[in-house]
């Protein structure tokens, strides 16, 4: 018999979405699988919508809202499935995405192996998604796979990987102290009990460009930017658990001056903790230059004020982009029908 997959689905006031996510969810040719969406409080019609999917191979559960991390342990409680494909409720999974990560296990793969895929951007229209190749798009060990994500400022959003159910025990439960960057640090920890990563070209999932309002963005809330400050410490941690070496911690301390000017100007106490931690690493943290083109901000309005624009600006211009494809997206759809 055929490994049973079991596709785990947290949503919170996802309503626009999760149709097409659990359409994709299902139409993957994979002949064995579970599909289970528990929804997270939503104050919408998330659950409604979702309900109407139940049947065989869907089961929907709901619960009080406690987070996304709480959601995605609630599904994994509840499934049985030999392999485990996360699913965020924006996102999809091309057609046959788990049908080649599993060709590759049927192939004698150790279940100590972490499955990844390509995935690419896209806000309304899958066509118009974009794949950029990266250094994580490739076979290699965790720690390699750690020093290209920190080093280089690199992802891989959740639902490009298959992980098979060893794994996901050995790895633990979803930090629930998380509400940011909860996925980053789980799969650093499901990195570290494997055997490495294995990239499966052409196998491919969609990662819906979030909304200003989403969980996924950083803003200046004091939860976000703790739960995100929690993270790096955790993935620095992490890294030098597998190697404390000198690229080691040039890869740790780029990876906190990337992310630095966040904490800007809303947490200076998490900024002195970074440049601390920097430190300990023999290198010096400074709060990163403005771009160029905002450098004239600063002279004119201050830092501030040019941190902000620097940061609110390119939103800006992204909830622009978010429209004109929406609006090309319902316009397609009339033509279709």
């Amino acid at each position: 018999m055929k490994p049973l997959i079991s596709i785990l689905i947290p949503a919170y006031n996802a309503g626009p979405w999760i149709a097409d996510t659990l359409r994709s969810a299902r139409s993957q040719g994979w002949p064995r699988k579970e599909i289970i969406v528990v929804d997270d409080g939503s104050t919408d019609n998330t659950l409604a919508v979702a309900r109407k999917f139940e049947g065989a191979e869907v089961k929907v559960v709901c619960q009080k809202n406690a987070g996304a991390s709480a959601a995605r342990n609630k599904a994994f409680s509840l499934c049985q499935g030999d392999y485990i494909q996360w699913l965020d409720a924006d996102d999809l999974l091309g057609v046959d995405k788990l049908s080649r990560q599993m060709e590759v296990v049927e192939r004698g793969a150790d279940a100590r192996v972490l499955f990844s895929s390509e995935w690419g951007r896209f806000m309304f229209r899958t066509r118009r998604a974009q794949f950029e190749t990266t250094a994580l798009w490739a076979d290699q060990t965790p720690l390699e796979w750690l020093v290209h994500k920190m080093g280089e400022n690199l992802h891989m959003q959740p639902a490009t990987w298959l992980v098979s159910r060893e794994l996901t025990l050995a790895a633990g439960p979803w930090d629930t102290r998380l509400s940011l960057d909860d996925d980053g640090e789980y799969f650093c920890r499901v990195l570290l009990v494997s055997r490495g990563v294995q990239f499966v070209p052409g196998a491919k999932s969609f990662y819906r460009m979030s909304s200003l309002g989403s969980l996924s963005m950083v803003d200046q809330s004091d939860t976000k930017l703790e739960s995100l400050w929690l993270s790096m410490q955790l993935h620095i941690r992490y890294l030098r658990s597998l190697e404390d070496s000198e690229r080691t911690r040039a890869a740790c301390v780029t990876y906190l001056r990337n992310w630095l000017d966040q904490f800007y100007p809303a947490r200076p106490d998490l900024i002195a903790k970074a440049q601390q931690l920097a430190a300990t690493m023999g290198c010096e943290l400074v709060l990163p230059g403005l771009r160029p083109k905002y450098q004239w901000m600063e002279k004119l309005f201050g830092r501030r004020a040019a941190s902000r624009a620097q940061v609110l600006l390119p939103n800006l211009k992204t909830a622009l982009v978010r429209s004109w494809d929406k609006a090309m997206f319902r316009l397609e759809q009339r033509a279709d029908v």
